[in-house]
């Protein structure tokens, strides 16, 4: 295992403590594994609240900030944070407006979640929590009961957190998010696996040649391994699964050509470009795409794309004005 850490049991404690010293407006918190936003709370404002395993990055601490995220639980590397952790990142931004929680489904995000949604209650903090599952390669994993949430979880925070912005009440904050989730779509192909620090070693196994379609954000089996294609082939593919389960035709779409974390980025370009091609020759248009690393596996080279079919209201949300340490636009 070559990876740049000082040791396994310290990657998550470190990496905070590195976005603490690049990122000083942010308040870290590397012993309680919390990322708030240096402002909130912000009176009147509902604010968002996401979090998840580790090893996704910038997913989710990095999308703390203006317009995005108000704070962020990250847990250890591919592990739900705790419901202590929660409860702590809801109650350090949570006023009267009330909170979301953002909620990737997998199994520990999910219960984890619901708990600490129960003890903010406790607390007098009123919670929404919105579900994300926009996967369509399986339908269930090794992780969930139903879809895993990947992609949309980028376009609902951004979407959602400007409508927050905007001092929108709870229920239309939670609503948007809901409704992004609906009207978005995800597919991934692995061309390596990934290694987790603790375990030391891949978290799978591809054979020469071999390329794992639908493959899930920790490392977990798509639909199936077959011959590795060339981009425009893993493109296609992706395309053809989630226009099977969403029909993309006639529809104007916000595009994220993701890499997993170990791919370069002209790569990924080569990819939005197959994207384009295909969007054209089935009748779509992309008509915002995002292209880099965010929605990643540690080092797992590939690509995954997402799709969110747009509509007025969401693209003027997407176009809305950012401030986070890895999306920023508009101010």
């Amino acid at each position: 295992m070559r990876k740049l850490i000082n040791a396994p049991s310290d990657v998550v404690a470190d990496a905070l403590r590195g976005l603490a010293a690049a990122h000083p407006s942010l308040r870290v918190d590397p012993e309680a594994r919390t990322v708030v936003r240096a402002d909130a709370p912000v009176t009147g404002k509902v604010a968002l609240v996401s979090g998840g395993g580790s090893g996704h990055e910038p997913l989710h601490a990095g999308f703390v900030g203006f317009g995005m995220l108000d704070a962020a639980a990250p847990g250890e590397v591919f592990t739900s944070p705790t419901p202590d952790q929660i409860l702590a990142a809801t109650l350090a931004v949570g006023g009267e407006a009330g909170v979301v929680h953002l909620v990737k489904n997998y199994t520990g995000d999910t219960l984890n979640f619901k708990m600490a949604a129960e003890l903010a209650d406790d607390e007098d903090v009123r919670v929404e929590r919105v579900l994300l599952d926009d996967d369509v390669a399986v339908v269930d994993s090794t992780y969930t009961a139903g879809r895993r949430g990947t992609g949309a979880t980028l376009f609902a925070e951004k979407i959602a957190g400007a409508l927050a912005e905007e001092g929108a009440p709870l229920e239309a904050v939670a609503g948007v998010a809901r409704e992004v989730n609906e009207r978005s779509r995800s597919f991934g192909v692995a061309l390596s696996p990934c290694t987790v620090p603790a375990a030391g070693r891949p978290t799978f196994e591809l054979a020469d040649g071999e390329m794992e379609l639908g493959v899930g954000i920790h490392g977990e089996p798509g639909r199936e391994r077959v011959k590795a294609g060339t981009a425009r082939e893993i493109v296609d593919a992706s395309l053809a699964a989630i226009d099977a389960d969403m029909p993309l035709a006639g529809q104007e779409l916000i595009v994220l050509v993701n890499g997993m974390g170990g791919t370069p980025l002209i790569e990924q370009y080569i990819a939005a470009g197959a994207v384009s091609d295909w969007l054209a020759g089935h009748g779509a248009t992309a008509v915002r795409t995002l292209v880099g690393p965010y929605v990643t596996s540690l080092e797992m080279a590939g690509c995954m794309v997402s799709v969110c079919r747009a509509t007025p209201d969401l693209l003027r949300l997407w176009d809305a004005p950012v401030e986070t340490p890895a999306l920023r636009w508009g101010r």
